[in-house]
């Protein structure tokens, strides 16, 4: 006989049952979140705009720029689709392009582009004065001859403590003397070398040398074939980290100025043989530059001497950083 107490048991029994497998199901629900892998959260890009600073380091694809208001330096990344021009001149005068090689140690600029998650900026378009551009280039064209007779002048100064360390090794007292300047020598000449070439560090490969005939810069045939035989023995080289230097250059006659315009568009025609023939990319030449009738390589008061120095020289150089290896020197 069935009565309401067996029925209050076995509803109290039923109730826990369920109860427990309700708690069951509860548990393993919050174990399989646990074990669910975090959301990754990533960090969004940040637009930059009209960022102004100073260049003070110069790489094939990228620079380092001080910020005009202060701040940590900032590395921007220059890519095939960065715009580089110069800023507007008024209403009926609008801006010109450059090649980014154009952007030079000193140069003042401003950045627009997005900021990655490195904090390196990724580099849309940069704009600056054709002023501010010329004044660059005078820089270089100082600044780039004295560091070199400065590194060599601390070359021969080491060379010189090390001769004098090795005549007294004997007598400690003057040994460690002449150790001591030769470590302040070396300071300098490592601070020396890191400003050369906009504070980087670049070997030359092999200079190539154009000849052109008197005040012209048109490229002739023999030009020509110079330049093609020097492109085919670069197909047979590594050319990881290679980068380009176009600098021309006049004889002495006529004026000092014309010099300069006449050894600039040689660089230029060189310069537009190569691009165009070979496609090489803008971003691997180094700013082009006419040094007119400075550096001459003859004499100029013969007729011989003044052909060598017309000419444009074409210099690959590596840069040990990004080829991850020490070049070696040759074909100078």
């Amino acid at each position: 006989m069935i009565t309401w107490n067996s029925i209050a048991t076995r509803l109290a029994v039923a109730f826990l049952f369920v109860s427990a497998c309700a708690g069951t199901i509860s548990a393993a629900g919050d174990l399989a979140t646990g074990l669910k892998s975090p959301d990754v959260i990533s960090v969004p890009q940040e637009e930059v705009k009209k960022l102004k600073g100073v260049v003070v380091k110069r790489d094939p694809d990228s620079f380092t720029m001080a910020e005009t208001t202060g701040g940590p330096q900032i590395t921007v990344l220059l890519t095939a689709d960065t715009e580089v021009k110069s800023h507007k001149r008024g209403v009926f005068r609008g801006s010109k392009e450059y090649a980014s090689s154009y952007i030079l140690r000193g140069l003042r600029l401003e950045v627009d582009g997005m900021r990655n998650a490195d904090g390196n900026i990724v580099a849309e378009k940069i704009r600056f004065d054709e002023q501010d551009l010329r004044t660059a280039q005078a820089l270089k064209a100082t600044l780039d001859p004295a560091e070199a007779e400065l590194n060599e002048k601390l070359r021969q100064q080491q060379a010189e403590q090390e001769r004098l360390a090795g005549q007294i090794e004997e007598n400690r007292a003057l040994t460690a003397q002449a150790q001591a300047s030769a470590d302040k020598a070396q300071n300098t000449a490592d601070y020396a070398n890191n400003r050369i070439n906009g504070l980087d560090d670049f070997d030359t490969i092999k200079t190539v040398t154009v000849n052109f005939p008197t005040g012209s810069s048109a490229l002739g045939p023999k030009g020509r074939a110079t330049i093609d035989e020097a492109a085919a023995w670069v197909k047979t080289q590594n050319t990881k980290g290679w980068v380009m230097a176009v600098i021309g250059y006049a004889d002495t006659t006529g004026s000092s100025q014309r010099n300069i315009d006449l050894s600039e568009r040689r660089a230029n025609a060189v310069i537009y043989y190569i691009v165009s023939k070979y496609k090489m990319p803008l971003n691997r030449l180094v700013q082009p530059f006419g040094y007119g009738q400075l550096e001459p390589v003859a004499d100029n008061t013969t007729k011989a001497g003044r052909a060598k120095n017309r000419r444009v020289e074409i210099r690959l150089m590596i840069n040990k950083g990004i080829a991850g290896q020490v070049g070696t020197k040759s074909g100078n």
